[in-house]
């Protein structure tokens, strides 16, 4: 079992990053980090997201770097392999939770329905990612399971803003939450790091 809520732990916002030039990867992950942030995920869903992945592990040693969308066995071997230190996947097969125990890595399984999570529970995950958290149903679809399910605890992800941010935090059974409403493409494409820096504290001291 290789939950990761001892990998996450404090953390409030993890930044979604999805990189589409590589160029943009390590200077986006050091203005993050001066902002504040402890962690960032960057999702497999990209050309370019293992490099990007790979050079923030090497450049920005300061910041955890986890890999996100991770749909296979041979992914999580592969991101272990450049320095990913977590790992998160819309949801769980077999599979891929024997490859985390195998190479020991922390890792944050997607659950949508209350038997994904109790299964996930049975085999040691308490913190799972649930996504696409607003579609469905967000923040009460989240109240309502954890009456029947209280040791669970959430990373929600997919379509979040930053009040709603604030609003999934206040739940008992949130641990963090994860997002990139702070980072417009537009800011990025035109490298206005200065201005995504700002809209990046922002966003961590609406939450605190």
């Amino acid at each position: 079992m290789m939950d990761a809520s001892k990998t996450l732990d404090g953390l409030s916002i993890v930044p979604v990053l999805v990189i589409e030039d590589i160029r943009h990867a390590v200077t986006l992950a050091r203005v993050l980090s001066e902002a504040g942030f402890l962690a960032v995920e960057v999702t497999l869903r990209t050309p370019c997201a293992m490099s990007a992945l790979e050079k923030i592990a090497k450049n920005v040693p300061e910041i955890i770097v986890g890999a996100g969308s991770v749909r296979t066995e041979e992914q999580l071997t592969e991101v272990g392999k450049i320095g990913a230190r977590f790992a998160v996947s819309p949801g769980s097969t077999p599979r891929l939770i024997a490859e985390a125990n195998r190479i020991k890595m922390p890792f944050v399984p997607g659950a949508a329905t209350a038997s994904e999570m109790l299964n996930l529970y049975e085999r040691g995950y308490k913190l799972q990612k649930f996504f696409p958290a607003e579609q469905l149903g967000g923040i009460e679809m989240i109240k309502a399971l954890s009456a029947p399910l209280p040791e669970i605890n959430y990373f929600p992800t997919g379509g979040l803003t930053a009040s709603l941010a604030r609003e999934y935090l206040q739940l008992e059974n949130v641990a963090c939450v994860g997002g990139s409403w702070f980072i417009p493409i537009n800011l990025l494409e035109n490298r206005r790091f200065d201005e995504i820096g700002e809209l990046a504290l922002s966003a961590l001291n609406h939450v605190s």
